[in-house]
């Protein structure tokens, strides 16, 4: 039993949301964050990434960084770019990528559904990033950037959404990456009720992506919590901003693979250790995109290969018969002595909003070698939490991205 609840925003003014949003905080290194706050002075990354706004000499984990989020945000509080709604309401986000569209709701999850397993996860966090989020989040005393969050698509939930879609939007924009967003709001007592209920009817949702800021909101509270040993658990600290969409709306994408060299084989050498647990066919020129499971695009020397992985190799466990798995201790491993792909400089990782040819240009300059993936399936990654294993990493590629600064939560 999930509680997901309304809360009362702090949101832009609807006039300039489109100039507020911006990616999440992470999505930059601190040069690109310092030239899109140059671009747009409204930009919510001044708050996300605060040190765009410091001396170039200051860490960006130094307190002044901190404080000056808090400085900003309550400046533009003041100056009227974010308003507060003044009652607890849901809101209804969309958001459509080349011509396809996912909605989701927006609303807070309780931070014990988290630490109870009702809330699920597939990857590990590390403590740095988590303490960066949690003093950003201490020091604004708000949740900025929400959490990514997916379910069993509910047919009653589904019937309030789709009815106040055809309501005039509270936000209508398109961003300067050419993502549109509509945002709707939820406020009616009755829509209200019925939503909170519908959750109330589902045992499991799921961390498709924000495990840092999700761990660090649950954190903040669990702090807060102590310095207020009173605490009802009703209090805005106990609850975290996310945007939830049901299974049936969400696309991930491929996350591909790019390797520096052959692990000292000639190209011979290579496919033939390779085809102890792959079949090899050769595609020629012609990009090749996986169109099922258990197979794998490879580019090498300007040829494109369809792999297809052996019966041997294949496995039912949620997580090794993960395709990325499957690549990973029958090739990658095996073959490249790539073992931790985390820390390993001989492998990089290519998103699949970048296309094939970032593969191609890729393994032509920097790199030797490409893969292209078939995208692991949002019910294999509902497998994988369920099963309570974690997803290896670089498993999954979500687009389009949620923006941050459109609602913000409030911990007092």
């Amino acid at each position: 039993m999930a509680v997901i609840r309304p809360f009362n925003a702090l949101r832009p003014r609807e006039d300039v949301a489109g100039r507020v949003a911006a990616l999440p905080y992470d999505v930059y290194n601190r040069e690109e964050a310092l030239a899109e706050v140059l671009k747009e002075p409204l930009s919510f990354l001044r708050i996300d990434r605060a040190e765009t706004q410091l001396p170039e000499d200051v860490s960006p984990y130094d307190d002044q960084v901190y404080q000056k989020a808090r400085e900003i945000l309550r400046q533009m509080i003041q100056d009227g770019i974010f308003i507060k709604e003044g009652k607890n309401c849901y809101y209804v986000y969309e958001l459509t990528m080349n011509g396809r569209s996912q909605t989701g709701l927006v609303g807070c999850a309780a931070i014990d559904d988290y630490l109870n397993n009702v809330i699920k996860k597939h990857e590990k966090t590390r403590e740095d990033k988590e303490v960066d989020r949690i003093t950003h989040v201490d020091a604004c005393n708000a949740q900025t950037g929400p959490i990514f969050l997916a379910y069993r698509s509910q047919e009653t939930i589904n019937n309030v959404i789709n009815r106040v879609k055809k309501e005039k939007p509270l936000y209508d924009f398109t961003a300067p990456d050419g993502i549109k967003h509509v945002v709707w709001k939820v406020d009616g007592a009755q829509d209200i009720e019925t939503i909170a209920a519908g959750f109330k009817n589902i045992e499991s949702i799921y961390i498709a992506d924000g495990h840092h800021r999700a761990a660090s909101a649950v954190k903040v509270g669990l702090k807060r919590r102590a310095a207020n040993p009173g605490y009802t658990g009703e209090e805005e600290f106990n609850f975290f901003l996310s945007v939830l969409f049901p299974h049936d709306q969400l696309m991930i994408l491929d996350y591909n693979r790019v390797v520096k060299d052959l692990n000292g084989y000639t190209k011979e050498e290579f496919l033939n250790e390779v085809a102890q647990s792959f079949a090899i066919e050769e595609i020629g020129a012609e990009p090749y995109k996986p169109a099922q499971k258990a197979t794998f695009g490879m580019y090498l020397e300007g040829v494109w290969y369809k792999l297809t992985a052996k019966e041997e190799i294949r496995s039912t466990d949620p997580v090794e018969g993960l395709d990325v798995s499957l690549l990973q201790n029958n090739l990658l491993t095996t073959v490249l002595n790539i073992k931790d792909i985390r820390t390993d400089k001989r492998i990089d990782f290519v998103g699949g909003i970048r296309g094939l040819k970032e593969l191609e240009k890729r393994a032509n300059s920097d790199m030797k070698l490409a893969f292209s993936m078939y995208p692991t399936s949002i019910n294999e990654l509902f497998d994988v939490s369920d099963a309570g294993k974690l997803m290896p990493p670089k498993s999954t590629w979500f687009e389009p991205k949620l923006r941050s600064g459109l609602f913000i939560h409030e911990l007092t």
